[in-house]
Order: C-alpha cells, then sequence, then structure tokens
C-alpha cells in the first residue's frame, strides 16, 4: 500500500507486532507543517516555520498498550520497531503461521465535512502579517497605559493516515488558525492583563469572519477595565456566569470527570455512575467533534474513530463516558470518537473535543434580573479541579457586581470556589443563548485543541473568593 509517496505492506508490520489473536494494533502517520508569527511591543520577534512527520505503533495487548515512534516512515525501520513491541508484550506468542489473517482494508467513512476555502500554506506571510500588524496599532493606540501588547498568529496543516488491525483505514486533513492579543496596563500603582483568544478549524476565510482590531480592542478594554476596578468582595452569594464567560465550568467540573480512562480507573466522582442523576434537569452535556469550523474538531479522532456528537448527561441523567480504544477494550465502554493525542510522538488518549452544557429556555436578561445582590462573571481564567472528588477553583478574568437585576461595577481578583457535582445539582436556571471558549487542554503530557462552550447560567449560591 502506498501512503505519501512510501510503499508499505502493513500486513507484514501487523503480523511481527501482534502476540496473539486478541491484540488490537494501529498504525498513525502523520506530516505537519505550520507557522508562528509573533510580535511583541510593536518589533516583529518571531518567525517560524516547521514541517515535521513520522509514525507512532500502537500494540494493546491483554488490556494494556505498547507504543514507540519515528520519524523514519520506512518499511524496513517499522518492521523493526514492530519486532521490539513484540519483544516487550510478548506473553503467549507462538511460531504460529498468521497469514490466514491478512487483512482486506477498507477506508472508514465520516459524516463530518470540514470545508476549507483558503489553504493556509497557499497565504503568504506577509498577508499574515498585515493581521497582526492591524492588532498591533490598534492596541497601542487604545489607551496611554498600555505597557506592553503582544499579538501572535499560529496556523499549522496536519494530515494523518491511520491503518488498525481490523482493517479499517481512515485519513483526515485538519487547519487549525490561532490569532491571540495580549496586553499589560499599568497606572503606576497597579499592573493588569487582558487576553482574547480567538481559533477554528479553518483556512485563512477565519479572517473574513474576525476582525483582528476587534481581537485587541477586547483585550485592550478587559484590561482596563480591570487596572480600574475595585477588589471583588468575598463570601457565599448567587453568581451568574455569562455565555461569554467561556466553558472551564463545564471543561474542569465535569469534563475530565467524564473520560473514561479516569472513569473506569475510579478515579471519578462520576466513576459507576451511568444512568444516575449527576446534574440538575435543566443540564445536558454534550462533547460534539463534528461542529464545523470549531477548534477541538475533526473527521477522525487519532485511532481513526469517525467524529461523533455525544450526550454525556441527559436532562441530569448520566448516559456515557467520553472513550478511547484502550478504554473500550479494558472497560467495555463504547468507542465515542475520543481518542486524541498531541502528535505521532504521543499514543492517545481519552480527550475531550468540543464540550458544552447545551441551551436551555430562559432569556439571558431574565436572569440577570432575579439577583438582588452577587457577581456576574463575564469571563473566566483558569482552574483547577479534584477529578476524585469534584472540588474547584476557577479564576475570573472579568467580573461585574450584580445589584437590584442590574450589571454594575467592575471588580477584579475574584475566585470561585465550589464542588463540581454540587454546583452542577444547583443550577437552577439555563439561558437560551451559547457562546464558546478556546483553549489548549493539557493531560498526561500532551496537548490538544479543544473549545468548550455554554449558556447563560444561573448558581444561586457559591463561594466567591476575592478580598473582605
Amino acid at each position: 500500500m502506498n501512503v505519501k509517496g512510501i510503499d508499505i505492506d502493513f500486513n507484514k508490520i501487523f503480523k511481527i507486532i501482534r502476540t496473539s489473536e486478541d491484540d488490537f494494533i494501529d498504525i498513525f502517520i502523520e506530516s505537519n507543517i505550520s507557522n508562528f508569527l509573533s510580535n511583541e511591543n510593536k518589533k516583529l520577534e518571531k518567525a517560524i516555520s516547521g514541517v515535521s512527520g513520522g509514525a507512532g505503533l500502537r500494540l494493546i495487548s491483554e488490556k494494556k498498550s505498547y507504543y514507540a515512534f519515528t520519524n523514519n516512515i520506512d518499511e524496513k525501520n517499522l518492521l523493526e520497531i514492530g519486532k521490539n513491541l513484540n519483544k516487550i508484550a510478548k506473553t503467549n506468542r507462538t511460531d504460529k503461521d498468521f497469514n490466514n489473517l491478512d487483512l482486506n482494508f477498507k477506508k472508514s467513512e465520516t459524516k463530518t465535512e470540514m470545508p476549507i476555502l483558503k489553504e493556509v500554506l497557499n497565504v503568504s506571510m506577509n498577508k499574515k502579517i498585515e493581521k497582526i500588524d492591524d492588532a498591533v496599532k490598534f492596541s497601542w493606540g487604545y489607551d496611554k497605559r498600555i505597557l506592553q501588547a503582544n499579538v501572535s498568529y499560529k496556523d499549522y496543516k496536519q494530515d494523518i493516515f491511520i491503518i488498525n488491525s481490523e482493517g479499517n483505514i481512515a485519513e483526515d486533513s485538519r487547519e487549525i488558525i490561532t490569532f491571540f492579543v495580549n496586553v499589560v496596563v499599568s497606572d503606576g500603582k497597579k499592573t493588569e492583563m487582558g487576553y482574547e483568544p480567538v481559533s477554528a478549524f479553518m483556512g485563512f476565510e477565519f479572517f473574513d469572519k474576525i476582525d483582528p482590531a476587534e481581537i485587541a480592542r477586547k483585550a485592550c478594554k478587559r484590561a482596563i477595565t480591570l487596572l480600574e476596578a475595585p477588589f471583588a468582595p468575598s463570601g457565599t452569594m448567587p453568581v451568574v456566569l455569562s455565555s461569554e464567560a467561556g466553558g472551564t465550568m463545564i471543561h474542569e467540573a465535569i469534563g475530565h470527570g467524564l473520560e473514561a480512562d479516569i472513569a473506569g480507573s475510579g478515579l471519578s466522582v462520576y466513576s459507576d455512575k451511568i444512568g444516575e442523576e449527576v446534574a440538575s434537569k435543566l443540564i445536558t452535556v454534550v462533547d460534539d467533534s463534528s461542529l464545523i469550523g470549531k477548534r477541538g474538531s475533526y473527521r477522525f479522532d487519532d485511532e481513526g474513530t469517525p467524529s461523533n456528537k455525544n450526550i454525556l448527561v441527559e436532562n441530569g441523567i448520566l448516559k456515557k463516558y467520553m472513550s478511547d480504544r484502550l478504554s473500550n477494550i479494558k472497560y467495555g465502554y463504547e468507542l465515542t470518537g475520543n481518542g486524541r493525542r498531541e502528535s505521532y510522538e504521543h499514543q492517545p488518549i481519552v480527550r475531550m473535543s468540543n464540550t458544552m452544557i447545551a441551551k436551555g429556555e430562559s432569556l439571558p436578561e431574565d436572569i440577570i434580573k432575579t439577583i438582588d445582590r452577587g457577581l456576574f462573571v463575564k469571563k473566566m481564567g483558569g482552574g483547577q479541579v479534584n477529578t476524585v472528588t469534584g472540588d474547584f477553583v476557577f479564576e475570573v478574568m472579568e467580573g461585574y457586581i450584580l445589584k437590584n437585576g442590574a450589571v454594575c461595577e467592575a471588580v477584579s481578583g475574584a475566585t470561585l470556589m465550589g464542588n463540581g457535582p454540587e454546583i452542577l445539582n444547583n443550577i437552577d436556571m439555563v439561558g437560551n443563548d451559547m457562546g464558546y471558549s478556546v483553549g489548549t487542554c493539557g493531560k498526561d503530557g500532551q496537548g490538544a485543541p479543544v473549545s468548550d462552550g455554554q449558556p447563560t447560567l444561573r448558581i444561586p449560591s457559591i463561594v466567591v473568593g476575592g478580598k473582605s
């Protein structure tokens, strides 16, 4: 079989890796071309282009995974790596003739389409720099208190080929653009930062929808707002999370806990709770890798499973976990298309894609009107969660006091502290809007592009950290 101009007999490689007829084997081949541009304080400091590629070989035998990788995609080299995998995992291999296990490979199909109108590789560096310059010019002209302004652009095109011992072949081509603005402001006494990222599975038509100056405006406005804001009050109070807040809450408070490797090993507060009520009846949680243009989308995951819309929690009831091939074999969970890896140098693990709380029925303005005094979170920052207990701490990047049903003055330095299952059970109003945030999710030393979404949410009582 010819892959990327290389003639490889995959049957031969599978045979040399196999230790028993129950083994699962897959080979992941990747080619990646990337560009990174960064303007720091009115100077183009970085312009980096890179090309990488290689192959990862995996054997799952007796519910254990063995992995090796190489940047030399040559049949002789892959056979040698296959021999080594076999030696490491070998338990019951005999000299049995495996010729009767020759596979007739077939291409996997997916209903997900990700149209690319302007391939990033066909766009000049000068065009990309122009987009950066637009944001740089706007940032430095926004306010005299701007101390630093950094604008970055990144794109990559990744082509993947996956073939496995079930005879399936999956091919995908992915393009992701990321653009972000980070500004630092100071009045001589206080220093604050404003950050605004945007990213999509899209070609350069991305900038037909995204205005770099508008991204810069959001970052600058957020920084200046924080600079002028007093510290947030602390205490237990009602909180409204805006749909603009981003999905940190869903990603951390429940998302990781619904990953099958964590849940299956008993390290999640949601372990062994399929069919049980784990959230308010207003809460439906979805992970959907088939959404067109979202940062966490793909046609196939990194194991060759077609992308899918997975309803994880429906009206408060836990329906399923996100899973990959290993958790399917190890725990019996259905394949959901959530096997992801950072590159060929990493074996796939269970990861989220585009994870969100589904829309509700309440008008966002009606939710705000119900609060006499509380906190309105317009933008979330980072967060940490203990998946075993569900306890979390989240930063509030941009927050406002809610008073008499209205959004009032801005406050800085707020944090939200609570327990994921408790908070999800207590949410009592869900908006009919939807907003998304983008990020790179870290797990087991790997990063994966994701997006998170939520409507406006009302939490009637949560601990807010601030200044007493």
